[in-house]
């Protein structure tokens, strides 16, 4: 167990998951509590990226990226979504 106590939905993610269906809304819940319970899982970025962390998943055999933040006690989630676009997309949201 880690010592998150908070997470924190960027608005865009919070929209992109309001829009889902259950079954994929279970697999975006069961990715964030993986990364709850174990925040280095993804791979870390360099570059306009640097410090923010990407999580991939396959549910219901759907490649899914998911980029979040790890802030002292508090969990980041900003955007997620499948490969097309997806740092490009990312990129312009973070700066």
């Amino acid at each position: 167990m880690t010592d998150i106590k908070e997470i924190i939905q960027s608005p865009i993610f919070a929209k992109q998951k309001k829009k889902l269906h259950e079954n994929r809304l279970k697999g975006i819940n069961n990715a964030v509590k993986m990364i709850f319970e174990n925040p280095d899982i993804g791979d870390m970025k360099g570059g306009d990226l640097q410090g923010i962390r990407i999580c991939e998943f396959k549910p219901m055999n759907n490649q899914i990226l998911l980029a979040y933040e790890v802030d002292f006690k508090t969990l980041y989630l900003y955007a997620f979504g499948s490969y097309e676009h997806f740092y490009r997309d990312l990129k312009k949201y973070i700066h």
